[in-house]
């Protein structure tokens, strides 16, 4: 009997805990159009349950509403909501949101997609917490993202890290209750309102931010280095 020719051939599926190149990972992927996430984590593929509006969706929607709000203020920024992220030969996570100058330390490519690593990664983690904090964790900071959010919406609690010298630390908030970013200037955070849903009172310290002199200095500096 002859073979039938390998394009003939059907493409194996995407399967929780495949051990994969990213080749192969993207191979399978796009021969699964209905499948809306999957992700190429440490060379695992973890593939996203049904989600929860309260543990996951709407949290999603806060943390885009105050990222979506400066990036519309800070020219030359780009906001990503679950792109796909080229990281490196054994991860191709798609977070739940980026943040990113294009250039600076990620391109998007001809075909759309990131290469590199973003400045700012967001994460919300209800079932996926553990991945978030370890794996995931560990290859954003190998790979060079400057700031990694994660909302663990199960504990009530939101870690914002910042690379230092190779390493995660964490940024605390200052007397005010506040978390600054240090990649991007004015993006500010007014941490437990978040945490108790509390957006007019977001919104009115990012705005803050958004007056500040570090924030016009960085609109006026272009954003670069």
């Amino acid at each position: 009997m002859v073979a039938p020719p390998k394009s003939q051939l059907s493409v194996p599926p995407l399967e929780n805990g495949d051990r994969l190149s990213r080749f192969e990972f993207e191979r399978r992927y796009e021969s699964m159009p209905h499948l809306q996430k999957a992700e190429l984590v440490e060379g695992v593929v973890h593939m996203a349950a049904a989600l929860r509006i309260r543990s996951h969706g709407q949290p999603h929607g806060q943390l885009i509403t105050w990222l979506g709000t400066y990036q519309a203020f800070t020219p030359g920024t780009v906001l990503g909501d679950n792109c796909t992220v080229r990281l490196d030969l054994e991860n191709e996570p798609q977070p739940d949101a980026v943040l990113m100058i294009p250039g600076r330390q990620a391109t998007i490519g001809e075909d759309d997609y990131i290469e590199g690593a973003p400045e700012l990664v967001v994460e919300v983690a209800a079932s996926s917490a553990a991945i978030d904090l370890h794996d995931k964790k560990r290859a954003y900071r190998r790979n060079g993202v400057q700031e990694y959010i994660v909302w663990r919406t199960l504990d009530g609690q939101l870690d914002w890290f910042v690379l230092r010298e190779d390493e995660y630390v964490a940024q605390l908030p200052d007397e005010h209750g506040i978390v600054r970013s240090e990649v991007f200037p004015g993006l500010w955070l007014a941490l437990s309102a978040l945490l108790s849903g509390e957006m007019t009172t977001v919104l009115s310290v990012l705005q803050q931010g958004l007056n500040s002199l570090e924030h016009q200095a960085f609109i006026k500096e272009g954003n670069r280095q």
